[in-house]
């Protein structure tokens, strides 16, 4: 027997169901706040992540599925969507659209990772950028927005982590300092954190390795080497969102793991799914474009959430799938009840008809489906013109004619 790939998985009903719920109130959510759509390839040159997220990330050095193209080009399956959103912006001249462009994408990622709750090596994002300023208004509507996201899906007891990672003017002094002092200490750490503290000391911080925490809580703080302009721009993100209620934590030690981030980042942790509890992150890219090719500065900020943690951490409870289960009851009701499901269809009630003409078994079925509704339709209810709508929870059954019945399903 043909399994799915470990690391992959199918999504079934009734689960599916809580994606698309998800799904709708992030495309809800985002349309208030004006962003629009994009859509990109699930593959691109492997040399846009490589210059993008970093070549000395875990992810470009481990994680992605990378295979040679016929012509000789080497293609990855897009482990992230943001290098590709950029891309894409360069590519189509999106920089000469008057305003602040804000996009949004849902879809797969891919690294082969070691699969773990809620890890998968096909997995799906939701995320958002904000291209083409850099004021810290931006920064924390983006912040504001994910927040939005989160409360609309049901997740509470989250908590928001803040930071600044300083920028090309600040940043060099601080690492330099960093790698000398890992000079003295990285021996004692995991051999991943050995290898950084020589090639990308930053990465040293973005650590999860228990053992290492006391060692890394000890290392310089970047807040201690912050210029002033990052600084004065930190200081106005969490002005801005504490003036919207917002609550947070700044925690110097945060960095994202991948190279293109500067100033703000953040990540969004909850304690349902144990001690990887991140559900997303994100941050400011202002280098990005720069580091793609582009001639034109294009400062950016956005997010991806992990949509498989955010399902797990809001629950997989579902409301019923099924407004109206029909049960015909003999040849002339069966005809009957195709006409009468259409109409209720058209006006947005979904109904599923029995193909067992015993009502005990067709109420059966109707309540392991979960219907809110069974509708009997026999030799009397056509002759009559009234139906008898039975309540599933409730028990209750009412006589209703054709014309009451929509409404009457939409308004219980």
């Amino acid at each position: 027997m043909i399994r799915a790939i470990k690391g992959t998985r199918d999504i079934l009903p009734p689960s599916s169901a809580v994606w698309n719920r998800v799904e709708a109130t992030a495309r809800e959510v985002f349309r208030t706040f004006n962003y629009h759509e994009i859509r990109t390839p699930i593959f691109e040159e492997t040399s846009l992540f490589a210059r993008g997220v970093g070549e000395d990330t875990d992810i470009v050095g481990k994680e992605m599925y990378t295979w040679e193209d016929r012509d000789g080009t080497s293609l990855t399956l897009r482990p992230e969507a943001t290098a590709s959103v950029m891309r894409a912006y360069i590519e189509h001249r999106l920089d000469q659209i008057p305003g602040v462009k804000k996009l949004y994408y849902i879809g797969p990622m891919f690294r082969r990772e070691r699969p773990q709750k809620g890890r998968y090596r096909q997995f799906f994002q939701i995320g958002a950028e904000a291209i083409g300023a850099e004021s810290p208004i931006i920064d924390a509507e983006v912040i504001e927005l994910v927040v939005e996201i989160l409360k609309r899906c049901g997740l509470s007891d989250f908590q928001l982590i803040l930071n600044s990672v300083g920028c090309s003017n600040c940043r060099p002094g601080f690492i330099a300092t960093l790698k000398q002092e890992l000079a003295g200490v990285a021996a004692r750490m995991c051999s991943d954190c050995q290898r950084r503290a020589v090639i990308n000391p930053l990465r040293v911080l973005d650590c999860k390795v228990e053992a290492d925490q006391p060692i890394i809580d000890a290392l310089p703080s970047i807040h201690d080497h912050l210029c002033e302009v990052c600084t004065t721009h930190f200081a106005e993100v969490r002005t801005h969102l504490d003036n919207r209620g917002i609550p947070y934590w700044v925690r110097p030690r945060m960095v994202r793991g991948l190279d293109y981030y500067m100033r703000t980042t953040f990540e969004i942790t909850h304690g349902a799914l144990g001690a990887q509890n991140s559900v997303l992150g994100g941050g400011r890219y202002d280098g990005l474009a720069e580091a793609l090719g582009s001639k034109v500065p294009a400062p950016g900020i956005g997010f991806s959430i992990g949509e498989d943690r955010l399902v797990m951490s809001v629950g997989e409870q579902t409301d019923p799938v099924v407004d109206v289960f029909l049960a015909p009851l003999g040849d002339a009701a069966e005809l009957h009840a195709g006409a009468l499901a259409a109409e209720l269809r058209a006006a947005g009630i979904s109904v599923e008809r029995s193909v067992d003409r015993k009502l005990k078994r067709a109420l059966e079925v109707a309540n392991k489906l979960g219907a809110r509704y069974a509708l009997i339709v026999g030799d009397n209810e056509i002759a009559a013109g009234t139906y008898l709508l039975k309540n599933m929870a409730s028990g209750e059954q009412t006589a209703l004619s054709r014309e009451q019945l929509a409404a009457h399903i939409r308004n219980n």
